[in-house]
């Protein structure tokens, strides 16, 4: 009997649970450290359970609360490999079922209607709904995908600077301040690369928006060609019927102005957030249909 449900928003740079009762009303909250599940599996699961305990905490339950909860998981890199099998086997919970973070997401801002998500935040996907169809777009991860994210933004920046480095292209002051946080030096930042997360490349990008705002060369063309990639994202979106797009994320408030001018109109204030997503998703999962054990 599922008793409780949980909802949790994990994403590259932390991750987030909310206990909520039959009736879907939240309790309390509790956060834990990066979820990147692409990235770090076991460091994601410890960070994964340590919001869930803070929120079990929080919310005044016993030790047992977990084993009599639903839990739905919405996180970044879930559709890839094994990882949502992994979690789903590892967490000790009455239920348990893992999404990608794109439809908790979807859920929060724009509710059961049409309508479309952009997360745009250490890592990105978009999620768009119409009718009875849901699409996902990209989210395939750092290392090939994620396009117009923060990871890929700082890493753009990290890049430019070597090449403003060795001459090959004009340095800017973002690319004088990248190279001095390294010491002045290229070998400090190639080591930092080399075993860097995407949340170490994203701490960059809003350096990346500041520069670009201040009209430094080299931030411009790094910021322009990503929202170039957002956009086109957005077209195929729209191609598919659906013309409210909410932006999400960390990054959100940033790309409006360099978004092409069609698609501006198209904008829309999400409802809710993420969290709020997954504990509505979690009590229609778990309890609309009378709430069974797994």
């Amino acid at each position: 009997m599922v008793d409780f449900v949980i909802g949790v928003d994990g994403g590259g740079t932390g991750c987030r649970a909310a206990v909520a009762g039959r009736d879907g009303r939240i309790i309390a909250t509790g956060a834990g450290g990066a979820a990147n599940v692409l990235s770090d599996r076991a460091g994601s699961l410890r960070n994964i359970q340590i919001a869930i305990d803070a929120a079990i905490v929080a919310a005044g339950l016993g030790k047992t609360a977990l084993q009599r909860s639903g839990v739905l998981l919405g996180l970044a890199g879930s559709n890839v490999g094994d990882t949502a099998a992994f979690i789903t086997a590892s967490l000790p919970a009455g239920r348990v079922e893992v999404v990608s973070d794109g439809l908790i997401a979807l859920e929060g801002a724009i509710g059961d209607r049409d309508g479309a998500v952009a997360i745009l935040g250490t890592g990105s996907i978009f999620f768009a709904r119409h009718g009875d169809t849901v699409r996902s777009y990209g989210g395939w991860g750092f290392v090939i995908g994620d396009f117009g994210a923060g990871a890929s933004l700082g890493r753009a920046a990290l890049a430019a600077t070597l090449l403003a480095h060795d001459r090959i292209i004009s340095a800017s002051p973002l690319t004088d301040r990248l190279i001095a946080e390294f010491g002045g030096a290229a070998g400090p930042m190639v080591e930092f690369a080399r075993t860097a997360t995407p949340g170490d490349f994203g701490r960059f990008a809003p350096a990346v928006f500041a520069a670009a705002e201040s009209g430094d060369l080299v931030g411009l063309d790094i910021v322009r060609k990503a929202a170039t990639s957002v956009d086109m994202a957005l077209d195929r979106i729209v191609d598919d019927g659906v013309e409210h797009i909410a932006l999400l994320g960390g990054l959100a408030p940033l790309y409006p102005v360099y978004l092409a001018e069609r698609h501006r109109p198209r904008l829309v204030a999400p409802i809710g957030n993420s969290l709020a997503g997954a504990v509505a998703l979690a009590v229609r999962r778990f309890l609309d249909d009378g709430g069974g054990t797994a």
